[in-house]
């Protein structure tokens, strides 16, 4: 056990990490095995918003997640599953500035 209060802290952060890296590690591998058992378009959009979550959670490599997407996108193409677009939100309309307000401007005083 360490004896110095950063280290016993140091401790106690580790073992939160442990924890919430070992759930997001078990929810990407039932995600890729509900995959594999019966590919549907939900289930592989499923799967590589696990794989994209564990990257940026520091889980798993880059490498290797690209590597699983392009996998699971290969076996999907085989079964036959076409890609879903995902909906964009529109973009949120521009308030207008009335002109006077954008016209105004500071001038200059001469002494």
């Amino acid at each position: 056990m360490p004896i110095i209060k950063s280290a016993k802290k140091r401790v106690r952060t580790a073992r939160k990490a442990a924890v919430r890296n070992s759930k997001t590690r078990r929810s990407l591998r039932s995600a890729l095995k509900v995959f594999g058992v019966s590919p549907s378009a939900k289930s592989h959009s499923s799967a590589q918003s696990k794989l994209d979550k564990s990257v940026k959670k520091g889980v798993i490599h880059k490498n290797k997640a690209a590597r699983l997407k392009k996998q699971a996108s290969a076996k999907a193409k085989a079964a036959g599953i076409k890609p879903t677009k995902a909906a964009k939100k529109p973009a949120p309309a521009k308030k207008a500035v009335p002109k006077s307000a954008a016209i105004k401007k500071t001038a200059a005083k001469k002494k």
